[in-house]
């Protein structure tokens, strides 16, 4: 039995771990749509199935087909899942993963656009809570949904030549720099700045500044930063001096993984000689400053295993919290949008809807209002589908009368190498028109061709 992009070309597994260390050679490699009969019979002759896994190979399909339920997290049912709109391509992404927890894509909007007005997703702001398919898990996407990636045969010393020339003599060839920095990881951007050191005794990112500047300077500055010291610059400067940009701080802590929110708290420090903690208590105040100082923390629980039981309970706890009563208990909100895994929250938000025939989204807005609910939202848009969380702050950044420039080349960048192309795909679907169109139709010259580069097009 078989079906159509699964396994993937190229060989099975497409999931890491799996199959289990030692039992690698209980399948041979996958061809196209099917595993190859080998000598012996493989599979059985008019079996029509894949063979039984040998007794207790935890994480074999069951006798009497394949995959089996369960065999593995995230496995398709027998028979296979449909593509949708807006699904991811590439290995390992011919089927959806199956099974809860993972949260990812909504299904595609039912309503009409003719309006002209964004689509909106279910679950996100004005909409209903969804039932969405779900995506892979972020294991399986981490570095590999990224429009950046490391190029292959890679020479830091003929890239640092290749940026100096730009940078020599009259005038600047810009389009030579951004021909490197759109086509290199950051961990390749960083050799190239050592090896621009070494050879001509020179700061790469000092030269840089003194031949560019707007946006354009602005955005090879970002990426020339280390990812964490970026998302460290970033809060570092929202805090900075008068005012406090709070939507930053909510986009960089409500959003990041357990260990990117530790390294992030350790570079403040070691870079800045600050305490983000203390920095964060003295631009916030209140229950939105208790939500940062939890994100702080980076200690979500991150088993990806859900607990429905659980999850029915911290419904009823928010229900009782907020819906339920007269006033609203801040603290237990926080709690547990704070602390339970982003797949436990999914199905946390699915019980709440049974409970209060309300989603959970359109209960924060009634019961809070200002920056701790835009704080509780992002976590809870995260859970359900972060690309369009991403793709909604993008489309906004360039809705209307000008340019917010500086979420725009936060959020490229920072995405770049994680979840940009899914961010694209679900733009598309969101707002019926490409990132790519939106981006060139709100800026212009070396800025726009190196966005367009960073993205894709």
């Amino acid at each position: 039995m078989s079906y159509p992009g699964y396994p993937p070309s190229g060989g099975y597994p497409a999931f890491p771990g799996y199959p289990p260390t030692g039992q690698e050679s209980v399948y041979p490699p996958a061809g196209q749509y099917a595993y190859p009969a080998v000598p012996g019979g493989y599979p059985p002759a008019g079996a029509g199935t894949y063979p039984a896994a040998p007794p207790n190979a935890a994480g074999y399909p069951a006798p009497g087909g394949y995959p089996a339920p369960g065999c593995y997290p995230g496995a398709p049912p027998a028979g296979g899942m449909p593509p949708y709109p807006g699904a991811p391509t590439g290995p390992g992404f011919g089927v959806p993963p199956a099974g809860p927890g993972f949260g990812g894509y909504p299904q595609p909007p039912a309503q009409s656009y003719a309006g002209g007005g964004p689509a909106q997703i279910p679950g996100f702001p004005g909409g209903q809570v969804p039932s969405p398919m779900p995506g892979p898990p972020a294991a399986m996407v981490q570095g590999t949904q990224g429009t950046i990636q490391a190029a292959p045969n890679f020479d830091a010393g003929r890239d640092a030549e290749i940026l100096r020339k730009a940078m020599k003599g009259f005038g600047t060839d810009e389009q030579a720099i951004i021909n490197v920095v759109a086509n290199r990881s950051n961990d390749q951007r960083q050799k190239i700045k050592a090896a621009f050191k070494t050879m001509y005794g020179k700061d790469l990112i000092k030269d840089l500044k003194s031949e560019l500047s707007g946006n354009v300077e602005e955005l090879i500055l970002a990426l020339f930063m280390p990812s964490t010291y970026y998302d460290a610059w970033s809060l570092r400067h929202a805090m900075k001096g008068a005012g406090t940009q709070e939507r930053v701080l909510i986009e960089i802590l409500c959003t990041r993984t357990n260990q990117e929110i530790q390294e992030i708290v350790k570079c403040y420090k070691s870079e800045f000689g600050r305490d983000i903690e203390q920095d964060i208590r003295a631009d916030t105040s209140g229950h939105f400053e208790r939500l940062l100082i939890s994100m702080c923390q980076g200690n979500r629980d991150e088993n990806q295993t859900v607990d429905y039981q659980k999850a029915q309970e911290d419904a009823q706890r928010l229900y009782q919290a907020g819906e339920g009563k007269l006033g609203t208990d801040e603290s237990c909100f926080n709690m547990v949008l704070a602390s339970r895994s982003f797949p436990q929250l999914k199905a946390t938000v699915e019980a709440y809807s049974r409970i209060a025939n309300r989603d959970l989204l359109s209960s924060i807005d009634r019961e809070f209002s200002g920056n701790v609910e835009r704080g509780l939202k992002t976590i809870l848009q995260c859970a359900l589908n972060r690309p369009a969380f991403f793709a909604e702050r993008l489309y906004y950044s360039m809705k209307g009368a000008g340019t917010d420039d500086s979420t725009l080349i936060r959020i490229i960048v920072t995405r770049s190498e994680i979840d940009l192309v899914q961010i694209k795909q679900m733009f598309t679907q969101m707002y019926q028109k490409t990132l790519a169109t939106m981006i060139a139709s709100d800026t212009s010259g070396d800025y726009r061709r190196l966005l367009l580069a960073i993205v894709g097009q």
